[in-house]
């Protein structure tokens, strides 16, 4: 059995992105010449997610309208989280889509359904955040 092991740095221009990380776990799959097995791919930060869906433009759009209207951003007084930090709306949107994704590989690449892709989640952004990618297999 092989064990593998590489973080993903993410730095986004905005406070909430949703990045395409699909080809870089692929990438990773590829390096860690595991045939069979599966990958973890785990948000490293409390306001930052991994989650598997569609890359559409407009269901992004759908999920930043959703998450506005659970957990708007302002006013930031609406948190008792915030004093010292103005994030607790991104604390809660990143419990809603979750800390990680567990995928299969099969004969070398991602067992995915038809439009499944793997994001990585940004919901206080603007500074370095890394993600883990953990590979076990044969």
């Amino acid at each position: 059995m092989k064990s593998f092991r590489k973080e993903l740095w993410f730095n986004t221009n905005n406070r909430r992105a949703y990045v395409n990380i699909t080809k870089e776990i692929q990438k990773a799959i590829h390096e860690s010449e595991v045939l069979e097995g599966f990958v973890l791919v785990n948000a490293m930060h409390i306001t930052a997610s991994v989650f598997i869906n569609d890359d559409e433009s407009g269901l992004h759009a759908d999920f930043e309208n959703f998450l506005e209207r659970i957990a708007p951003e302002k006013p930031h007084s609406q948190y008792q989280h915030n004093g010292y930090e103005d994030n607790g709306d991104a604390h809660i949107k990143r419990q809603l889509f979750g800390r990680e994704v567990v995928c299969a590989i099969t004969n070398g690449i991602l067992d995915f359904g038809p439009w499944e892709q793997i994001f990585y989640g940004e919901f206080d952004g603007m500074r370095n955040k890394r993600v883990l990618v953990k590979i076990i297999g044969e």
